[in-house]
């Protein structure tokens, strides 16, 4: 049997909780999460209470009696609340059933019984609760032997799995994540029903999708959920784009590597650099528009020509679809996927100072995430090419300080705006301006004058003269 251990303060909090359900003569459980993480002794975050009678009524008691200053949020059209208190949130629901009409993504909710709410819910493992209340506090009521699969690390379904998925078929890409973050297998019956099931994802809002997605991705090795995403037929549902990532194709000998394969050792390899989910899918992404750019020559072999400026158009595309944020952290991606061939094209060459100033300039306050995101793009299983290669950075590394110390290139402007142009000159805008200003950005990086004020206002003037401007 697996242990149970409360700490001081949460045995204090559901005491409290227990005597208020007392009072009313509920039946109360804490449920969930919160027990399967208790038992498998990892840290625990979800509080989920549960009663046998109205939820709301019992969370609005409680916060009368136990928790005045608290903040109480009410959902009545679900029968939960929501009470927070200086960084503790807990849940309230009462005993429930609910289901999915075919072609609903709205659940049909009803009161029910202990048994009705743990028949219910995703899984076996998440299908057990403690009991809060004085006469049997600290009880563990596990009706579909959730502790069992917990020691055999099972994910399994309490009642048949195509009516689980049936009533709500998130609960596939939930299965598929438990499996990721726990390292559990799924179970056969289990597993068969998401493979019969996976159509119906569709119904799902793509928000709910995304954000079990997005969790999958910040798990410690997300490669195995993505496998099983593809194995069992969701991904092709969710994500097409990276299906197509799928395949190493001959001719004449020649092929290329399988970049679905290649992508996931890439997302491996950045998750040991770094939680960052942004720079996570950025390493999802970087090689998305290979498909798209694959080319045989018959002299140079398979190509893919420009895939990273076409990958960069189309990272907005499925920011989009997949409801990401189309913010900062879209630009920091479709950044990446642009620019994550630069620093290698800097390993094969001499290195210059004007490829590192651009480099510089290009990725500002991003280089090192870029860094991070090309070494982990050396997949080769030739150990001395991988040591070749993380060598060649390391001297791209030591250029982009030197040429950084001297020129203080991240984030930089050129020191001449088209504001001072116009007012200068007393022009309007058009293209002699941006003419002016970007010849003069690009001789600072090419190095032909020194990255000062002075420098580039001598420019302007020159260039302004060229273009037959004369100051009035």
């Amino acid at each position: 049997m697996l242990a149970i251990v409360f700490t001081d303060f949460e045995r204090e909090l559901f005491t409290r909780i227990g005597q208020c359900a007392d009072t009313l003569n509920y039946p109360c459980f804490i449920m969930g999460g919160f027990v399967r993480d208790k038992l498998l002794h990892r840290q625990t975050k979800d509080m989920d209470i549960m009663v046998v009678g109205s939820g709301v009524h019992f969370a609005e008691t409680l916060k009368d009696k136990e928790f005045p200053n608290g903040h109480l949020s009410v959902y009545r059209n679900f029968g939960t609340a929501l009470i927070k208190e200086e960084g503790l949130e807990i849940e309230f629901v009462g005993a429930r059933k609910e289901s999915y009409r075919s072609n609903s993504r709205k659940p049909i909710v009803e009161e029910g019984s202990m048994e009705d709410d743990l028949s219910r819910r995703d899984f076996t493992i998440n299908a057990m609760g403690i009991c809060l209340n004085q006469d049997r506090f600290g009880e563990l009521v596990d009706l579909f032997e959730g502790q069992k699969d917990l020691q055999d690390q099972i994910i399994r379904t309490p009642l048949e799995p195509a009516l689980t998925f049936s009533d709500d078929p998130l609960r596939m890409l939930r299965a598929i994540r438990f499996a990721t973050r726990l390292g559990f297998q799924i179970e056969e019956n289990t597993w068969k029903g998401i493979c019969e099931s996976a159509e119906r994802i569709n119904i799902i809002s793509q928000e709910r999708i995304t954000d079990e997605l997005n969790k999958i991705i910040l798990c410690g090795k997300p490669s195995r959920g993505f496998e099983l995403l593809d194995q069992c037929g969701l991904l092709q549902h969710i994500f097409p784009e990276f299906v197509a990532l799928k395949g190493a194709e001959y001719v004449d000998g020649k092929g290329h590597k399988d970049n679905f394969t290649h992508t996931l050792q890439v997302l491996d390899n950045i998750c040991l650099a770094s939680n960052d989910l942004w720079l996570r899918w950025a390493a999802i992404l970087h090689d998305i528009a290979k498909p798209a750019t694959k080319r045989f020559d018959k002299k140079t072999g398979w190509t893919f020509h420009g895939h990273e400026v076409v990958g960069a158009r189309m990272v907005p595309k499925i920011f989009g679809r997949m409801k990401l944020p189309l913010d900062e952290k879209m630009r920091f991606v479709k950044k990446l996927v642009f620019l994550h061939l630069r620093p290698i094209s800097l390993t094969k060459d001499n290195i210059t100072d004007s490829a590192v100033r651009r480099l510089l300039f290009e990725a500002g306050e991003d280089i090192d995430y870029l860094m991070k995101l090309c070494e982990s793009d050396i997949t080769s299983k030739n150990r001395q090419k991988v040591i070749r290669y993380l060598e060649n950075f390391e001297l791209v590394k030591q250029r982009m300080k030197e040429v950084e110390e001297k020129d203080h290139l991240r984030n930089w402007q050129p020191p001449v705006s088209g504001e001072l142009i116009m007012k200068t000159f007393k022009i309007n805008p058009g293209p002699i301006v941006g003419r002016i200003k970007d010849d003069i950005r690009e001789q600072i990086l090419d190095g032909k004058i020194p990255n000062t004020y002075e420098a580039a206002l001598a420019l302007m003037h020159k260039l302004a003269e060229a273009e037959g401007i004369s100051l009035r």
